[in-house]
């Protein structure tokens, strides 16, 4: 019988990724979500849960829960027999985290604490966290590996991802049964091939390839480049963009290196090469065969200048290494975009 796993955020753009991933790979996933970061479709369920049934032709678990809702995670765990979690859920956004941070620390810390406390009482110990580079804060050298320092967050977004990690690793140092795999993102960018599902951000996207995306289908008008006064090869911020199959890909090796009883692990996953904002852009003009309009706006709160990974260690102990290049991820993004200009708001993916 195929292993439960319980994906909370599961709706969301890396979490339906996913999903699809684990479905493949023979596992059993059972999807919560709140829909703070995913859109309703018929019947109630995330229209990503409902694209990825008709795409692999199976049905997907799903259930409305908040991780703020601890009766009803603990309903959840009495139903289910679990062997791994694999929690997404959160608040992502940078630029709303400056602006609300009382919101980011209540709802992240929280519902990280809920699960891990569920998880305590029903006998579940292994654990795969959706973390972020942002805990490297300012990168004193470059590239990032797994010993640079953090902690020097820059947003308070960062700092909740940081202080997660703590949580989990204190946990762990507490009970010895416990195993967790602390996966660092950089910077996840596309979508499936079948163009069914990627990453639909609710609002003004805040992330880059998103809002570059929505200018070239004709959404926007035009994209904000924030800051070209910086320390790099055009004067843009430098990030390190992986493709978000790739990065769903990380989730299943880290649920083997669970098996094997590893205590608590943490893990870049990147490609170790960095791109500049204005690359970015002359990629998906490239893609997408438009021009895309930009303008140079004032450096953004929280942002830094270059960010981009040393991947070795998750190639050596994970056997994972990212495959898709830049021109198949903005190929893959622009699918998506084309056969979903409004997103997952209108069914539209034929």
């Amino acid at each position: 019988m195929a292993e439960k796993v319980l994906v909370t955020g599961g709706a969301g753009y890396i979490g339906s990724h996913c999903v699809v991933e684990l479905i493949e790979a023979g596992y059993h996933p059972v999807v919560v979500d709140n829909f703070s970061n995913a859109v309703r479709g018929e019947g109630g369920a995330a229209e990503s849960i409902l694209r990825i049934e008709k795409l692999l032709g199976t049905s997907v678990e799903f259930h409305e829960l908040d991780l703020l809702d601890k009766p009803g995670l603990e309903k959840l765990f009495e139903k289910h027999s679990f062997s791994a979690v694999i929690h997404f859920a959160g608040l992502k956004a940078v630029g709303e985290s400056v602006a609300q941070p009382l919101l980011y620390y209540r709802v992240n810390l929280t519902a990280s604490m809920n699960l891990i406390k569920v998880m305590q009482a029903h006998g579940l110990h292994n654990l795969i966290f959706s973390s972020s580079a942002t805990v490297y804060g300012d990168p004193q050298r470059l590239p990032i590996d797994e010993q640079h320092p953090v902690g020097g967050c820059t947003n308070p977004y960062g700092k909740t991802k940081y202080f997660i990690e703590e949580i989990i690793k204190d946990h762990c140092l507490a009970e010895k049964d416990w195993n967790a795999v602390l996966l660092r993102y950089f910077n996840p960018i596309g979508a499936h091939c079948s163009g069914l599902i990627g990453e639909d951000p609710q609002g003004i996207p805040n992330n880059l390839l998103p809002y570059v995306a929505q200018v070239a289908v004709g959404r926007r008008e035009c994209l904000s480049v924030f800051g070209d006064d910086y320390d790099t090869v055009d004067g843009t911020g430098v990030r390190d963009y992986i493709h978000v199959v790739d990065l769903a890909k990380g989730h299943i090796a880290a649920l083997k290196k669970l098996k094997e009883g590893c205590g608590c692990k943490v893990y870049n996953l990147g490609t170790g090469k960095g791109y500049s904002v204005l690359q970015m852009v002359k990629a998906m003009e490239k893609a997408s065969g438009r021009e895309i309009a930009y303008k140079v706006a004032p450096r953004r709160s929280g942002d830094v200048a270059s960010c981009y990974a040393d991947p070795a260690l998750a190639e050596k102990e994970l056997a994972w290494k990212a495959e898709y290049d830049l021109e198949r991820m903005c190929q893959d993004l622009w699918r998506w975009q084309s056969m979903n200009p409004t997103g997952f708001s209108k069914n539209t993916a034929s």
